[in-house]
């Protein structure tokens, strides 16, 4: 029996082919293992607990869930702690919104070469701001920003991006006095663009040339792509400033803990057929209804699993962890405002869902007076 939450779920339509794709000697061992856990995810193949209400015997069942980072059924809590973490950790101040993207013709580079590739994209984003905010001409501050990394589009596309969250300022060399930038934009994007054009293509190039990236078989040297890439004009996309971190976190929040495609995305799946939304963003934005073979949705789904042990989120400046306590207090000593205090860290499941929702997940659905008590089931024993 399985524990579902959706009428249609992107774990149905992986049961459904995963013969196929499970058996192909196309897909990584990373790849299958996501594969086969998002199917196995809160059913009894996992085991489970029974709950035994101590005041009026009511039993239930709950399946365990997978944990895997690509299930969609299994970051809401991992969510939600990251963001209130985070929002303890930012200056009270607004906040930028940056995307640092690489042009269509780099695809391939990357996906062959997933985990050293997206390193140099992030290290190249770093850097690229890093060298513009120390410029006098823009801010003359050390920046600081929390970097997040995706790989799709809103139709499963495959299209690996940096989303970063930018204070609208930053700190002297002597960590002396707060410099706030403009209200408008942090650094001109015209001028970050080509310096981060310039480092990550200069970062893959020395990679290949080291033999630490491989080319594509349709590819005969990197100075190809440079090529291309140099007669393609790269955008850093700067949304205005958000006054509150806590909107743009929230806003973040959504993406930061989420694999490519929800379940309540997907509208259909009948015959081979998986329907479901997205929003066309090259006209207006609007809602629209997309439907592909079950297949080539689970090609386009199965792109987006992240190498094992790789870090989508990192940190930078004056915001990276190993000095993100002394910063913080000293941004708001000097800023004259209060730090922000964390509600969730340190807190177990249990207690996250009691503070997030004021219900007590424990409590008899039944009798509404008793508590569930635990007993751990075997695999064989939660059919």
């Amino acid at each position: 029996m399985d524990n579902k939450r959706s009428p249609i779920e992107i774990a149905s339509i992986l049961e459904a082919c995963k013969n196929e794709f499970l058996g192909s000697s196309k897909y990584s061992s990373v790849q299958k293992k996501a594969y086969q856990s998002i199917i196995d995810c809160r059913t009894s193949k996992l085991g489970g607990h029974r709950k035994f209400c101590n005041n009026c015997s009511h039993t239930k069942f709950a399946y365990n869930s997978c944990r895997n980072r690509h299930c969609p059924k299994c970051q809401f809590i991992k969510k939600e702690v990251w963001m209130d973490k985070l929002s303890g950790n930012l200056p009270p101040v607004k906040y930028f919104h940056l995307v640092f993207t690489i042009p269509e013709c780099l695809n391939k580079l990357f996906y062959i070469n997933q985990k050293e590739a997206y390193d140099l994209l992030f290290k190249a984003a770093g850097e690229s701001l890093k060298k513009c905010a120390y410029n006098t001409d823009y801010l003359g501050a050390k920046s600081g920003a929390v970097a997040l990394l995706h790989t799709w589009g809103q139709s499963l596309s495959y299209h690996p991006h940096i989303h970063m969250i930018v204070p609208s300022g930053g700190l002297t060399e002597d960590n002396s006095e707060w410099i706030p930038s403009s209200n408008k934009f942090f650094v001109p994007v015209k001028a970050i663009s080509k310096i981060f054009r310039g480092i990550l293509c200069k970062a893959l190039e020395d990679a290949v040339r080291l033999k630490k990236i491989i080319l594509p078989y349709d590819t005969h040297s990197f100075q190809q792509l440079k090529t291309k890439c140099y007669k393609t004009n790269w955008v850093v996309y700067s949304e205005k400033p958000f006054a509150n971190p806590k909107n743009l976190i929230k806003y973040l929040g959504n993406y930061t803990h989420r694999v490519a495609i929800s379940n309540q995305r997907i509208t259909s799946f009948k015959d081979g057929k998986v329907s479901f939304t997205y929003k066309d963003y090259k006209n207006g934005g609007f809602k629209r209804v997309m439907t592909l073979d079950q297949n080539e949705f689970t090609r386009r789904f199965l792109q987006h699993v992240l190498p094992s042990g790789f870090s989508k989120i990192r940190y930078y400046g004056f915001l990276s962890l190993r000095f993100i306590n002394e910063n913080i207090e000293l941004c708001c000593n000097l800023l004259n405002k209060s730090i922000n205090i964390s509600n969730l860290v340190g807190l177990n499941a249990f207690e996250v869902y009691r503070y997030l929702f004021n219900k007590d997940p424990l409590c008899c659905e039944k009798c509404k007076k008793g508590n569930y008590e635990m007993r751990t089931l075997k695999n064989k024993d939660s059919t």
